[in-house]
C-alpha cells in the first residue's frame, strides 16, 4: 500500500535534487542546521544508541558526523532525492544509504535504537512519518525531530493548539500531541540553543522513547 503523501513532495524532491550542492555550503551549515544537529548528536550520545537511521538525511552531513563522532554498530541515511544521496554517498562509505520516505522506511520492525530527523518534518505526513518511526524501533528506543516552529508565547499556543494546521510547523504543544498519539512518551523538548547571530532561525527539538517493555 502506497502512504499519501502531500502533492508538493515530488516537486519537493526534484527541487533537492537540483540544489543539493547549495545544501552543502558551510555558511548555509552554519547559519541553518549545525545547532540542530548538535543537539541530536547529544541526545544520541546521552541515550547510547548503536543502530540510528538519519531521516531525510540530505547530503550526508549529520549521518557521516554521528558514524565519526559516536561510531555506532549501525548508522544509516535516508532520503528521497537521488541528487542529495549521490552526494551522501560521494561523502562517506562507511554510512548505509537507503532510497524510501519517511513514512515507509525501508527497516523491519523494532531494527533500530534511534531515529533521528532535522528541519525536514514540515515535508512529512507527520502523523504516518512518526507512526513508522515508532514501529522500526526497539523498546526503549528514542526518536530526535527538530522542527522550524513558530516561537508563540505558551498561552496563545495553548488557546490556538486546536485550531491551527499541525501539517507544517507544528507549535511545542502540537509536537508532543503528535509524539504521544504516535505512541512515544516525550522525554525532553527545547528550543535548539544557537549562537546569537544565529538566532533569525526559530526551530525546536522534541525527543521522544518508546516503551521499554
Amino acid at each position: 500500500m502506497t502512504v499519501p503523501r502531500r502533492g508538493l513532495n515530488t516537486a519537493i524532491t526534484r527541487f533537492w535534487s537540483v540544489v543539493a550542492p547549495l545544501y552543502d555550503q558551510q555558511f548555509v551549515q552554519r547559519l541553518v542546521y549545525r545547532p540542530a544537529q548538535d543537539e541530536v548528536i547529544e541526545a544520541l550520545r546521552s541515550h547510547g544508541a548503536r543502530r540510528i537511521a538519519d531521516i531525510a538525511c540530505g547530503t550526508g552531513i549529520l549521518a557521516d558526523r554521528i558514524q565519526r563522532e559516536l561510531d555506532p554498530d549501525e548508522i544509516y541515511g535516508v532520503d528521497m532525492s537521488d541528487g542529495m544521496l549521490a552526494q551522501a554517498q560521494a561523502r562517506s562509505s562507511k554510512v548505509d544509504w537507503r532510497k524510501g520516505p519517511a513514512e515507509q522506511l525501508p527497516f523491519g520492525d523494532g531494527e533500530l535504537d534511534a531515529v533521528v530527523t532535522t528541519s525536514a518534518f514540515h515535508f512529512f505526513d507527520q502523523p504516518a512519518a512518526l507512526r513508522d518511526f515508532h514501529r522500526v524501533l526497539a523498546p526503549g528506543g528514542l526518536v530526535a525531530v527538530t522542527t522550524i516552529t513558530p516561537n508563540y508565547p505558551q498561552p496563545f499556543d495553548r488557546i490556538t493548539l486546536h485550531r491551527r494546521n499541525p501539517a507544517h510547523n507544528p507549535s511545542p504543544a502540537q509536537m508532543r500531541e503528535l509524539f504521544e498519539n504516535a505512541g512515544f512518551t516525550v522525554a525532553d523538548q527545547h528550543r535548539v540553543r544557537r549562537p546569537d547571530w544565529t538566532q533569525l532561525v526559530s526551530d525546536m527539538i522534541t525527543v521522544g522513547r518508546t516503551s521499554a517493555e
